[in-house]
């Protein structure tokens, strides 16, 4: 009992370096992403260091929530990897120890995934969200030009939305443009043109945006009614003193609300039953991706042990491969979910039944040394993966 002991804290410890190591260099890829918005912001937008160290922490809950079970994954698949290459997996059984009693430091270092990750969740995300927002809006209140992003719908500047395709900078010449204004209360002014300009007044805080050889579309929501207006010049005023009171006022959406607050939702019952779909995916994910830990850690442990061949970095990229086909089930399940097609709970927790399904099957078949050889196209599949996410570094 005292060696088992000694073999279950030894190989505990052992989980633990590369999980360390896959961690930070996945949330570092992933925030790599970010660079180009970025250094838009700075250069283009004058935000200052510490409002993008802010969004930066802001964002980092997103990545956590799948760089953790993906640093599971790629853990107990190289530790195993390790020592079956140099021959302490053989060992162990030669000294009467089956895969079977390996497995409760893996199941623990899992359950610490799950823990880990359903914190992010349950928590981080939603905070990460609503902070990120919050803050959005706050710099798009104090410079408009953070809502002139080009191809995007801008919504952060209240009963205002922006779509420009294409911003200039330096001369503040705007393309294809679109705006919505909800301003007038009972009226939807919708206002397009090809061309325009904005325009800074001596007061930092007006900006007119100038449209150029465009059409208004006012709707009169009381009347029913709908006019339209052809125009070669028109002059949309945006007034950020007006604009920049009540932050508490952020709408949020179902992604960025407390989980407290979903459940209550929920239970409260929704009429529009999109809506009430959408809720119960929300909830269903909170969960599914954290247990996400234990069935592709389960599923790491035998394909570990048999691919004693493969070198630290293939089995790196084999990790990677395998969490691209679970996050490929996931956006599967949750694409069904939403059409109604299949139950929130089904959409959301089986790609972790078939994970884990499978890796129960490797596990079996290798603990009777019947190891399990994947298809040659499944090999190939995961080497163009694997291929496809170095390019992508």
């Amino acid at each position: 009992m005292k060696s088992f002991n000694i073999i279950n804290r030894y190989i505990f410890k052992e989980l633990l370096s590369p999980f360390a190591i896959s961690l930070f260099f996945l949330t570092f890829v992933f925030l790599m992403t970010r660079i180009p918005e970025i250094t838009n912001m700075v250069v283009n937008y004058n935000a200052d260091i510490s409002s993008i160290a802010l969004m930066v922490v802001y964002t980092l809950p997103r990545f956590l929530e799948f760089t953790i079970p993906m640093s599971v994954m790629i853990s107990v698949l190289l530790t195993f990897m390790r020592m079956s290459g140099e021959n302490e997996i053989l060992a162990l059984k030669n000294a009467g120890v089956s895969l079977y009693k390996l497995l409760p430091p893996v199941l623990a270092f899992c359950f610490l995934g799950i823990f880990l990750t359903m914190w992010v969740t349950v928590f981080g995300v939603s905070w990460g969200k609503l902070s990120l927002k919050q803050k959005t809006i706050e710099l798009a209140r104090s410079s408009i030009d953070v809502a002139l992003q080009e191809r995007q719908f801008n919504s952060t500047l209240e009963d205002v939305m922006i779509y420009v395709s294409n911003v200039d900078m330096k001369t503040k010449a705007l393309k294809d443009i679109f705006i919505e204004d909800r301003r007038t209360k009972g009226v939807v002014n919708i206002s397009i043109a090809p061309s325009g300009r904005l325009i800074r007044l001596k007061d930092e805080q007006v900006y007119t945006i100038r449209l150029y050889n465009g059409a208004i579309n006012q709707v009169d929501v009381d009347e029913g009614s709908v006019s339209s207006i052809q125009f070669e010049s028109y002059d949309i005023n945006i007034d950020l003193n007006i604009m920049n009171k009540g932050e508490g006022g952020i709408s949020k959406d179902l992604d960025e609300v407390s989980l407290v607050y979903l459940i209550g939702l929920i239970r409260s019952g929704i009429k529009d039953k999109a809506r009430l779909i959408n809720a119960l995916m929300e909830l269903h994910e909170k969960f599914s991706i954290p247990f996400a830990c234990l069935s592709l850690g389960i599923l790491a442990f035998p394909l570990g042990v048999q691919a004693a061949s493969l070198r630290r970095s293939s089995g790196f990229g084999f990790g990677i491969s395998f969490f691209i086909l679970y996050y490929f089930l996931l956006a599967t399940g949750w694409s069904a979910g939403e059409t109604g097609h299949y139950p929130p709970v089904i959409a959301m927790w089986l790609p972790n039944v078939i994970m884990g399904g499978v890796g129960v099957f490797f596990l079996v078949r290798n603990a009777k040394e019947k190891p399990v050889m994947l298809p040659v196209f499944f090999n190939k599949a995961a080497q163009a993966i694997k291929n496809w996410f170095i390019r992508k570094i």
